[in-house]
């Protein structure tokens, strides 16, 4: 089992499997950036034996991320491997969208069963606007096309940022009641290069959640899966909101995952800059023990909190990178 000092037990590994991304969201980077080269990246044998690894040490629960992870080939093919690994009952996958719909039924047929769709506006063009890409009609399809092929919960990201999509609260409220979705309404983090970032457009959860109360009365729901979203059930209806407060609530002393990126770096804490090099280690072919005292030694470090609550700190890297 995989305990930190602060007897946090990490049970969820979330894993990027590559850098690169087809939309350019305004909050994520700043005009061009360049693509980690080729070889820098971790290959399918390498994922899938870190993975096989950390379920021995007790992980159960895995997340495959991005940039965005339907533009690397071969994605059904490594959630297939995954569900093999002896101990991991959990795969999940979050994505933007826009290749979703073309590739559900081979990602269904390889084992997936849940999946989170980031989006931030309901207005096709707002969409364009915040992400760059005319792609705003294909993320709806891939939604609807997600709903028909019988994946639950279909859970919907969505960062608000004041002046920009918090007049959309309500809307996405409603979406989420009319097709029984869950929307997790996210506050505005400090990450990378962001064009965007500002502390001042920062929307407290407190405020998202008030806002939709003035429409829909919400029933507390139990946290079941241990995450960071406050969720409730819309009355009357099969869909629920949630809040994810990273900014303005301390969510840290129930935090249960680690971070893979891309290039193999182990990342403890969402909010640290700290990483530690798993790649390297595994290319010089490192046995299987090494790198499970390696793990065991990160998750020893892992900080108790990302920062004081109402100190904001701004992360160097932006969440392509990383992995969100």
């Amino acid at each position: 089992m995989l305990v930190d000092k602060y007897n946090r037990v990490i049970d969820y590994l979330r894993v990027s499997v590559t850098d690169r991304c087809n939309l350019r969201c305004k909050y994520c980077v700043d005009g061009e950036f360049p693509f980690v080269a080729h070889d820098e990246i971790l290959r399918y044998e390498e994922i899938i034996r870190f993975v096989r690894i950390c379920s021995e040490l007790g992980v159960t629960k895995v997340r495959l991320t991005g940039g965005e992870p339907l533009t690397r080939k071969g994605i059904p093919f490594l959630l297939k491997e995954i569900f093999s690994i002896k101990g991991i009952n959990d795969v999940s996958l979050t994505t933007n969208g826009v290749f979703l719909g073309r590739q559900i039924l081979d990602l269904k047929e390889a084992g997936l069963k849940r999946v989170n769709i980031s989006l931030d506006t309901l207005k096709r063009e707002r969409f364009t606007e915040i992400t760059r890409v005319d792609a705003f009609d294909e993320v709806l399809m891939s939604i609807e096309k997600a709903m028909y092929t019988g994946i639950r919960p279909i859970k919907i990201n969505t960062v608000v940022i004041k002046d920009f999509n918090d007049d959309e609260i309500l809307s996405f409220a409603r979406l989420a009641k009319k097709w029984g979705l869950e929307v997790r309404f996210i506050e505005f983090m400090p990450f990378g290069d962001s064009a965007l970032w500002d502390s001042s457009r920062i929307v407290p959860s407190r405020v998202i959640e008030e806002r939709i109360r003035t429409e829909y009365p919400l029933e507390p729901l139990s946290n079941a899966t241990k995450g960071p979203a406050k969720m409730y059930g819309i009355a009357g209806s099969e869909g629920k909101v949630g809040f994810i407060s990273p900014v303005s609530t301390h969510i840290c002393s129930e935090c249960n995952r680690i971070r893979l990126t891309s290039t193999g770096m182990i990342r403890p804490c969402l909010f640290s800059d700290t990483e530690y090099d798993m790649k390297s280690l595994m290319r010089r072919n490192a046995g299987d023990e090494e790198i499970r005292e390696f793990v065991e030694s990160v998750v020893e470090v892992k900080p108790a909190n990302k920062h004081e609550k109402g100190q904001i700190r701004k992360c160097q890297r932006n969440l392509r990178s990383i992995g969100g």
